[in-house]
């Protein structure tokens, strides 16, 4: 190679270019509010602003960041802006980044023990300390016959979930048995656990997406649940997964877990927890209460790439029967096997997941647990709950809007409510108001439907969000709702 080109790993050229970018992303966070929080880019534009083909020569590290700063950054919607509000939150933090770091630069494939001893017992290791700030039943943990593992994001979770359940009711009843099996959940459900069907070949008229209003808080009724299950066994049908949350993705409502749990037992049902965002509350010991019902459950999983400052994607699923998950996903080829897997004394993650590789995400994990400790963790939480909180109380004092579920944690629902208390009406302002304001640039809020009306989601939970965020992104909404009042009263 030419003298100054850029080696494949060369630890001297790693150090140069390894502090150049970092102080680029430094550079980027410092200035991070610059940038209009949702990207106002139209879709093509970065095909008209970069080369049709890749280059023959090699290019700097100085034009490559040159075309990051002018043509990147301003496609991308930044969800470490103090001012995102949308959806639910992916935090980064420090702790998360330098984890990141260093497992991109080990960059070893932990798919089994051998491959990486240190990947697979810390992943062990760290998901028993996780499990136990979350006070989770014995059953969860590496040293009983369940245990932890990280998936990618609470899709993959709910994949696995619903196979390993799926293949352990086929084992008993037979495979023919497929057409019968039946899955419950509320209709507030993230739709991941439609995919997850779809993909284990669940009959689509046996996905039951229960009704879960605002007469129950938008959580799913026990007595609902019931009804549906009789009715379903009546027809000869084998009811054989439940899924309850606790957080829901439009409105952060919660599954009565306990009654749901108790339900599953008597039926015999896997019962599955999906805490995506809520579970990070709930090393706090106030929030901890949500998750009462637990012990009822087969498996658990919450993101901690959502809440917890661990960079994205760390999504921590437990499950109280290994060999359920193991049963069903595994796969032993000659050219993976190895004196010790075949001695049963280790876990290879590889039957614990969809894909043969993974990345070591456990050490991210480890290092926010370790250098920001647990006390920090559920301060941080309480943070962002008591800003949601504030926000909450500007909304209540305005007249013109109505906070439309309880909240919860961090989430608040609410609406531009017209004078007139027309649905429509409501619904067409609403919408109207969203694009306003988040075509400002300047905050970034989004949307659900409840009960009929368009509502307003309202998230806090990014890691450099303030209180003067909080106020002006008020402001705006409140400036925006006023001038579309104006248009539409003239």
């Amino acid at each position: 190679m030419e003298r100054g080109q850029m080696k494949p790993m060369d630890a001297e050229q790693l150090r140069e270019n390894g502090h150049r970018m970092v102080d680029f992303i430094a550079d980027y966070y410092k200035t991070i509010e610059d940038f209009p929080v949702l990207s106002q880019v139209e879709p093509g534009y970065l095909r008209n602003l970069l080369p049709s083909s890749a280059p023959d020569d090699p290019e700097s590290l100085d034009q490559v960041l040159e075309d990051v700063q002018a043509n990147i950054l301003p496609g991308v919607t930044h969800w470490q802006s103090p001012n995102y509000f949308a959806y639910y939150p992916s935090n980064s933090s420090i702790a998360g980044f330098m984890g990141e770091m260093l497992s991109a630069g080990l960059n070893i494939v932990g798919f089994s023990w051998i491959t990486s001893p240190a990947a697979t017992e810390l992943e062990m290791i760290v998901l028993d300390w996780l499990a136990k700030l979350l006070k989770l039943p014995e059953e969860f943990l590496s040293t009983e016959q369940g245990g932890g593992v990280i998936q990618g994001t609470a899709s993959e979770a709910i994949l696995v979930v619903l196979l390993a359940a799926r293949d352990k009711f086929l084992h008993r009843i037979g495979k023919n048995a497929l057409n019968k099996l039946v899955v419950y959940a509320s209709d507030q459900t993230h739709s991941s656990l439609q995919k997850a069907c779809q993909m284990g070949g669940i009959h689509p008229e046996n996905y039951r997406m229960l009704i879960a209003g605002a007469s129950t808080n938008y959580a799913l009724s026990p007595d609902v649940l019931k009804e549906a299950i009789s009715h379903d066994i009546s027809k000869g049908l084998i009811p054989f997964l439940l899924c309850a949350t606790v957080g829901t993705t439009s409105s952060a409502s919660i599954d009565p877990l306990l009654s749901l749990g108790k339900i599953a037992e008597e039926n015999g049902i896997w019962f599955h927890i999906d805490a995506a965002y809520a579970g990070s509350a709930c090393i706090c010991p106030e929030f901890r209460p949500y998750i009462d019902g637990v012990e009822l459950a087969d498996s658990f999983n919450m993101n901690a790439h959502k809440w917890f400052l661990t960079n994205f994607d760390c999504s921590a699923l437990w499950v109280k029967d290994r060999n359920a998950l193991i049963q069903s996903l595994s796969t032993n080829p000659e050219y993976l096997k190895n004196k010790a897997s075949q001695t049963n004394k280790v876990i290879d993650y590889k039957d614990w997941q969809i894909p043969l590789g993974r990345r070591f995400r456990s050490l991210k994990l480890w290092m926010v647990l370790r250098l920001y400790g647990s006390k920090n963790l559920q301060d941080y939480i309480r943070n962002h709950v008591n800003l949601a909180k504030h926000f909450e109380g500007l909304v209540d004092q305005n007249p013109r809007f109505e906070v439309v579920a309880p909240r919860l944690f961090s989430l608040i629902c609410f609406r531009l409510v017209p004078a007139e208390g027309n649905l429509e009406l409501s619904n067409k302002l609403n919408h109207e108001l969203l694009d306003a304001v988040n075509s400002t640039g300047k905050t970034f809020i989004s949307h659900t439907v409840l009960s009929g009306m368009y509502i307003l989601r309202f998230a806090v939970g990014a890691p450099l969000t303030e209180k003067r965020h909080v106020d002006e992104a008020w402001e705006i909404i409140q400036a925006q709702s006023s001038l579309l009042l104006e248009r539409f009263s003239t």
